[in-house]
């Protein structure tokens, strides 16, 4: 078994799909919509394959209004970047690009090279060797 894709609503599923095709170098689907549900989407997949990222839009999906990752429900999202540098690297692209970084390059307590990123929709990425 393994897991096929995880998937996730967003606001603004352009730009969503931006962030990731930019940073992670993730490859899109074509654009799904379905005019009846009011429902659109992407498939995001890694270039070697391996599990999915579907973003999805309706309009009538609740924004969250706590703050993500402290919440009941997906805490976040982790993406192997391959290296210790390529972690340190991305981190100070993502923020010289202007995004948040709420967690600095570090070892974690159980072993892991990290940082971690909020994605345009606040939800937090870790970035791991």
């Amino acid at each position: 078994m393994k897991i096929e894709h995880i998937a996730f609503w967003v606001a603004d599923l352009e730009k969503t799909r931006d962030f990731y095709c930019t940073y992670f170098d993730m490859i899109a689907s074509d654009r799904y919509h379905n005019p009846i549900k009011n429902f659109t989407s992407y498939f995001l997949s890694f270039k070697d394959g391996g599990t999915r990222i579907e973003i999805m839009h309706r309009p009538d999906i609740i924004i969250t209004t706590g703050q993500r990752g402290l919440v009941t429900g997906i805490t976040h999202l982790a993406i192997s970047v391959g290296s210790k540098e390529q972690v340190d690297l991305l981190t100070e692209r993502l923020r010289a690009d202007g995004f948040t970084i709420v967690g600095e390059p570090r070892t974690t307590g159980d072993g892991y090279y990290e940082s971690v990123v909020l994605d345009t929709e606040g939800n937090p990425v870790e970035i791991t060797e």
